[in-house]
């Protein structure tokens, strides 16, 4: 089997009202996915969380003459080529973008050839369910009521969410103690302040809000500022997490020498499923968590899923005392509610892991080529 032709596919999306964190707003969501085929007719799907002139170049100019003739087995070499060829390009974040859309498409190829789901390939067990949290009450350039997103939430059965926070000691009590109020005191919050503290200022509001039983907060300060990740984890309880905004295993493995609790590769822009099978046995080795970062198409979904289905459960054996979760994006997001024929449902507070062999989705082409960026 040998790949034959490598389509990436730019699309995107304009909210109608502005959407976002601590950091700031935005109205537009862009990503690209990638459509490998091969001389066997068989089709393979992945994502690169960057806008498609970005991905379609960095394809074009690094990765389009050995991916074309390539056999999908081979694809673990890959990720490994990608730091030595071309050499001081391999961690940056739209070299090894490109580099998670062309390895999620080629394990969903050679899972679709075999006839097993990917979960099973990267050696997890057979995994039916995954608990997912909404990842929700955004900031938004519109007033509405604080509790909305969160009644929403529960409403459809969620039993875990992650609110943004990040705005100023008093603000974040109030969310937290907004979001806790209608959760209940035994589902699970977590806190997502988006980078935008100094270490101190993280310190403060993980304080004011310890007394709401947070499960971790996300990003406390910048993903560049290793420092302060080690500085606010010496004076903070609650766990730290990060990685949506880190790169391959060498930028993780920095963090998980003592500077978070738990990692969160995002499987559009980590280095896909070859690197984050990578990443994960670093974490366990030091006795990290595993929990995947999602903000992109149900391609990055459902390749987040397959993957966080296979994740170890050490140092866990016969009971774990937490579940795995994954992220499950509230927002407004037809890249993820339309581009399948039979989308996921996160209602009830179960998530199913496909089943059918490679990722296990069926993607909607004319639904794809509606949100093409360059239509």
């Amino acid at each position: 089997m040998e790949i034959t032709t490598i389509e990436p596919i730019p699309l995107a999306h304009t909210l109608p009202a502005g959407l976002g964190d601590a950091r700031g707003f935005g109205r537009d969501r862009a990503t690209t996915l990638l459509r490998l085929e091969t001389d066997t007719g068989l089709v393979g799907w992945g994502e690169a969380f960057v806008p498609g002139s970005i991905a379609e170049a960095t394809i074009e100019e690094l990765f389009a003459e050995d991916v074309v003739g390539m056999d999908p087995f081979d694809v673990e070499s890959l990720a490994e080529r990608s730091y030595t060829d071309p050499y001081h390009f391999g961690e940056a974040v739209f070299v090894q973008s490109v580099v998670s859309a062309i390895d999620v498409a080629c394990w969903d190829l050679i899972g679709k050839e075999v006839g097993r789901p990917v979960h099973r390939l990267l050696g997890g067990r057979s995994v039916e369910t995954l608990v997912p949290y909404a990842s929700t009450m955004y900031f938004t350039e519109t007033e509405r009521p604080l509790a909305e997103p969160i009644e929403a939430a529960v409403a459809e059965g969620f039993t875990a969410a992650k609110i943004k926070i990040g705005t100023g000691v008093e603000e974040d009590e109030e969310r937290v103690r907004t979001a806790r109020d209608i959760l209940g005191p035994d589902a699970r919050l977590m806190v997502d302040m988006n980078g935008n503290y100094r270490p101190e200022q993280a310190v403060r509001s993980a304080r004011a809000i310890a007394e709401y039983d947070v499960e971790w907060i996300e990003e406390p300060v910048p993903p560049e500022n290793l420092s302060g990740y080690e500085e606010v984890k010496r004076h903070v309880e609650t766990a730290l997490a990060a990685g949506e905004a880190h790169y391959g295993r060498f930028e993780f493995k920095r963090l998980i020498d003592g500077a978070v609790d738990i990692v969160q590769p995002n499987l559009a822009r980590c280095g896909g499923l070859s690197e984050a099978r990578t990443i994960a046995k670093l974490a366990t080795t030091e006795n990290v968590g595993v929990r995947p970062h999602i903000w992109n198409s149900a391609v990055g979904l459902v390749a987040a899923v397959q993957f966080a289905a296979s994740v170890p459960a050490y140092p866990h054996s016969r009971t774990a005392p937490d579940p795995m979760m994954v992220e499950f994006d509230r927002s407004e997001n037809p890249m993820r509610t339309e581009i399948l024929e039979t989308p996921f449902d996160p209602s009830g507070g179960e998530l199913a892991v496909p089943q059918e062999p490679g990722l296990g989705i069926e993607v909607d082409e004319d639904a794809v080529a509606e949100l093409r960026a360059d239509r």
